[in-house]
């Protein structure tokens, strides 16, 4: 594998890396103990885990050695699904960490850009580690017990989840290309220097090779002691549970509709939806009872303006946000019917406050909105909007922003959890899957505890096709999830382009976004596809020019 790719070396609750070139080989970290005492106990396992558990959400340098402070890992890579399809909207210009160039499509589409490098350098650290751990109990000779099987299950499924998001990111999409010919990542099994990798596997190869480690993880569990501890930090621990969800992501991507619907049903089981209170509440903790998975954020691993909810939430009180405060597209809030408590996290009638807003009817002497007849009324409303919600003076506001992610100490900037899988998405992803089956009363019935619990009209008797039951479930998707990072991965598997200025327009600026105003349909712009970071390409003997998206 490239240089680029670091072997494990474990400290406490961290892990140093040691890198591939030779003279670093030479040296070990003082604080660092070697890739074989790391395997020693199911204690120094655990270890292991605890670091990989940590490389989930740290700034990429700190756990990974070798990376960027621009980038902490997860926090910039799940809210980046919505920032590419223009699910979260941006009202100013401001690039702190690149989002406004992800947003237009200038980082992911660029070999050399931190975006593509980034997301690549850290799924495979991801793969290292998990390959330490598996190939160490393969010929460690330790007696089987249901630890050791906790910690096996939990590498299996590592391993899967970081070559899904491999294949989803640097492959075509399955189901709109030839996954039997289609290149997708290079396949690593190795857990030692030299870290030499296969070339590009198809993404049929790839997709083999997570539907074995899914089902290698599934077993390893049923034999496992379960998730230890309790709370948020418990469910940053992958289980049964995490593995049946990714399973049922990945069979849903590929068209497998009746293993996306059992694997849907079987991951949602103990993890009962939200009520109202909680839906309301700002999806800042994996306390929430909804929560299958996602990082607990410790205090002292806080990755300051680098968060997800710097770069998302409108209470977080940073510049990303404070000058451009993220709204949701107008037509989606729209159509959300009164009876539906969710579009209580949603603002249309806001004001806005910014004269710099993209759109140029930013502030008072601009405003158009009838409901403000006074400059009194204007400044109240705003006002009123950073009382409840607790920004602070410098805080703009916005038509259309949205306050579904919040934090839980609202004006600072205080870390938050990061939520990867809650139940609300197995629920739609079996209805899809039902759907797709041509059984439109089984996916009604499988969408009915989701959509009749936020909706308290909500009626399914009143989608008499599949065509508009198909069109309804999409809404849901986007409504439900949205802010969540699902934007990018829907539009690639329900094969749909982006366009800002279709049926109304979505309230987004055309001067700003540029050319990813309006972007052409997966199966027919391979600009969906990320480029393959051009210093892979250099480092690695296996890959060439030819090789690049």
């Amino acid at each position: 594998m490239s240089n680029k790719v670091k072997l494990i070396m474990l400290a406490f609750l961290m892990i140093p890396i040691v890198s591939c070139k030779e003279d670093f080989l030479e040296r070990t970290p003082t604080d660092a103990i070697s890739a074989a005492d790391a395997l020693a106990s199911v204690e120094n396992m655990q270890l292991v885990l605890n670091g990989v558990h940590r490389g989930l959400y740290s700034q990429s340098q700190t756990v990974f050695p070798g990376g960027s402070t621009a980038r902490a890992n997860n926090h910039y890579w799940v809210p980046l699904g919505d920032n590419l399809v223009g699910t979260l909207i941006h009202t100013a210009n401001a690039n702190n960490l690149s989002w406004r160039s992800a947003m237009q499509w200038n980082e992911h589409t660029i070999q050399t850009s931190l975006t593509t490098e980034l997301m690549w350098y850290h799924r495979y650290n991801i793969i290292l580690h998990a390959n330490l751990l598996i190939n160490g109990i393969a010929s460690s000779g330790f007696t089987e017990t249901a630890a050791l099987n906790e910690i096996l299950g939990q590498a299996y499924t590592y391993r899967a989840y970081a070559y899904l998001e491999l294949v989803q990111h640097y492959g075509r999409g399955y189901l709109i290309g030839n996954p039997s010919s289609d290149p997708g990542v290079p396949l690593l099994f190795s857990s030692e220097s030299p870290f030499t990798s296969e070339p590009r596997s198809t993404v049929q190869e790839i997709y083999d090779q997570v539907e074995a480690d899914l089902n290698a993880a599934i077993t390893a569990f049923e034999n496992g002691t379960g998730r230890s501890g309790s709370g948020a930090a418990s469910k940053a621990q992958l289980n049964i549970n995490v593995a049946h969800g990714l399973k049922a992501r990945w069979a849903l991507s590929k068209g497998d509709w009746s293993t996306a619907a059992a694997s849907a049903v079987a991951a949602r089981d103990g993890f009962p939806l939200l009520n109202e209170s909680a839906w309301l509440s700002g999806f800042a903790t994996n306390t929430l009872s909804e929560v299958i998975w996602g990082s607990h954020v410790i205090e002292a691993e806080t990755t300051f303006f680098r968060a997800y909810f710097y770069l998302a939430s409108n209470t977080f009180n940073g510049s990303q946000i404070r000058n451009n405060p993220k709204a949701a597209d107008r037509r989606l809030v729209d159509a959300i019917p009164s009876t539906d408590y969710r579009g209580q996290v949603f603002l249309p009638d806001a004001p806005n406050s910014n004269t710099s807003a993209a759109n140029g009817e930013g502030g008072w002497a601009n405003n158009t909105n009838p409901l403000y007849t006074t400059e009194a009324e204007f400044d109240a409303a705003i006002a009123a909007i950073k009382g409840e919600y607790g920004l602070v003076s410098g805080h703009n506001t916005h038509p259309y922003m949205h306050f579904k992610l919040k934090q839980a100490n609202p004006g600072t900037i205080d870390p938050d959890d990061v939520i990867y899988m809650r139940s609300s998405e197995m629920y739609l992803i079996e209805a899809e899957a039902k759907l797709m089956m041509n059984d439109l009363a089984g996916a009604k019935d499988a969408l009915a505890p989701l959509a009749s619990a936020r909706d308290t009209a909500w009626d399914a008797d009143a989608f008499g096709t599949e065509d508009s039951f198909m069109d309804h479930l999409k809404f849901q998707w986007r409504l439900e999830m949205w802010g969540e990072g699902f934007g990018y991965k829907n539009h690639i598997r329900w094969d749909e382009g982006v366009d800002h200025a279709a049926n109304g327009g979505s309230g987004a600026s055309e001067v700003l976004y540029q050319q990813s105003y309006q972007i052409d349909r997966p199966s027919i712009n391979d600009d969906w596809i990320f480029k393959i970071p051009q210093s892979e390409i250099n480092a690695n003997p296996n890959l060439g020019s030819s090789d690049q998206n």
